[in-house]
């Protein structure tokens, strides 16, 4: 019996290794996202909670220089805060960007996959036809034989 081989394996191996980096890459922007909002999330929570220290040091009496402090750190952390927005910004496209690159490359495979599911129905096809011309001249020569 004839064996099946698809012309185009080694790009269609290419294709599938192509497309596992770009899983790994958009795990890894993914991971970096998450990194991003994390620190976004404790630079809210910073300044909360120097807001609420501001608060206390307000209604208690406090040098003016501490209650100074407290704002310069409090606007250091808006600062920050605004920087961090930035850096989620950056990670939320390098997300987006990784996403798409991860769903052409799993189109490219796919495409590929197709090739080689239709070429290797068109083997069968063409070795079903094969093996029903061999028992067509079977059937012929064993006819041939009993007529004579």
């Amino acid at each position: 019996m004839a064996k099946f081989v698809y012309k185009l394996q080694g790009i269609l191996n290419i294709r599938e290794k192509l497309e596992e980096q770009e899983k790994i890459a958009y795990g890894n922007a993914r991971i970096r996202l998450s990194e991003e909002e994390d620190k976004l999330e404790a630079l809210f929570l910073r300044r909360r909670e120097l807001v609420e220290e501001k608060r206390v040091q307000m209604s208690s009496v406090i040098k003016a220089r501490d209650l100074n402090l407290t704002e310069n750190a409090i606007r250091a952390t808006d600062l920050s805060i605004e920087d961090q927005k930035k850096a989620v910004k950056k990670a939320e496209k390098a997300l987006e960007a990784a996403r798409i690159r991860l769903e052409n490359a799993m189109k490219e495979r796919k495409i590929y996959e197709k090739l080689r599911e239709n070429a290797y129905n068109e083997f069968l096809e063409e070795l079903e036809h094969e093996e029903q011309m061999e028992i067509n001249e079977l059937v012929s020569y064993r006819h041939g034989r009993a007529g004579k």
